[in-house]
């Protein structure tokens, strides 16, 4: 089948949309990927309702037709018909993350989207696993297995988004999947209240700077590290934690070691050290995490591009292929990705004949 994928990631950049032919077991082919910003605006309202609060039904509706525009550009610059596509995952944004609480919120209008471009959606896919006592994150484990099944194993798939998450493979069906720590989000969160600007390019802020490792060990000691995976963060779970009292420089040089220290941590959970460490998302874009990630972990760092994979449509690819897992019934998590009691479907599917 012919699968589209649609991410909206914690770091708020805009919308990934990306095409993957599957089955919903292997990989049978890439298909073109495209990312549309969002605007500043829809930026801003997006962010302004984190956590579940503020007007959720405007924004969700005003976010749900910047997808509908996304898959329309996609479709009209590669000349892809809505028949060509059998059904759209939808991941929508995450705006609060609770599964201690068994909660987690996706906005995102299944039936609209699927209304709007004529094509099969599924949407909501972390609700039934944190429901059943799961993390509902992250999801994209059994994706990464596909892609790396032929890999040297064991081997580490590490995605620095606005949140940073690992998947761990080893031989025969061995999967470990769990949320290491911040990504982006700090760094990100601390350029834009020192320059106005969205996020550290390129690490110039954190190349400027010197770590400060007393800073660095505190944010360290936070109870998180402690809990065995799987286990999993909402963005902002160390906003409060990361209030630093330093300058703009050496603030991001400390944020981005933590970044790194607690991938580094995070080793010390895996069955056995990986050989390579796959890296992923927008973090692998910044210099100065990858230059600390080979200097902090065993086995050897690679970009996602070296594996001739598409590091930026990796996720939206992954929400393609469970979309496709959801229309067969297969599970989209394991006891060893989501910590739920047994293998989750998950899914809510919208025709577009339905979808009012």
């Amino acid at each position: 089948m012919h699968a589209l994928g649609l991410m909206s990631g914690t770091s708020l950049d805009g919308i990934d949309v990306a095409a993957l032919r599957t089955d919903g077991e292997a990989v049978e082919g890439f298909g073109p990927s495209v990312t549309v910003p969002y605007t500043e605006t829809l930026r801003g309202r997006l962010r302004s309702i984190l956590g579940g609060i503020g007007p959720v039904a405007e924004v969700e509706r005003e976010m749900t037709l910047a997808h509908a525009e996304a898959v329309k550009a996609f479709c009209d610059a590669f000349k892809v018909g809505v028949n060509d596509i059998g059904v759209i995952g939808f991941h929508g944004h995450t705006i609060l993350h609770r599964p201690q609480d068994r909660r987690t919120w996706q906005i995102g209008d299944g039936a609209l989207l699927a209304r709007l471009t004529g094509i099969e959606v599924v949407s909501d896919f972390r609700s039934a696993d944190v429901a059943a006592g799961g993390q509902g994150a992250p999801l994209v484990p059994l994706y990464h297995r596909a892609l790396a099944r032929h890999f040297p194993l064991p081997t580490a798939v590490l995605n620095i988004g606005g949140v940073a998450n690992v998947t761990w493979i080893g031989a025969g069906e061995a999967i470990l999947a769990f949320d290491t720590g911040p990504g982006n989000a700090l760094i990100d969160d601390w350029a834009l209240a020192w320059t106005g600007l969205p996020l550290d390019r390129d690490g110039a802020l954190a190349r400027a700077g010197r770590g400060h490792e007393a800073v660095l060990a505190r944010l360290c000691r936070h109870a998180y590290f402690d809990r065995k995976p799987p286990k999993s963060l909402d963005r902002d779970d160390f906003a409060r934690h990361a209030a630093l009292t330093l300058n703009v420089y050496d603030g991001a040089a400390t944020l981005a070691a933590f970044t790194v220290r607690a991938v580094a941590m995070a080793e010390g959970h895996m069955p056995v050290p990986p050989l390579h460490w796959i890296v992923t998302g927008g973090g692998r874009h910044n210099p100065v995490l990858m230059a600390e990630l080979v200097r902090s972990v065993d086995g050897e760092v690679i970009a996602a591009e070296s594996m001739g994979w598409n590091g930026d449509a990796l996720e939206a690819q992954a929400f393609a292929f469970l979309a496709v897992r959801s229309l067969r019934g297969l599970p989209i998590s394991l006891p060893t990705t989501t910590g739920v009691a047994r293998p989750m479907t998950g899914g809510r599917r919208f025709s577009p004949n339905l979808a009012g």
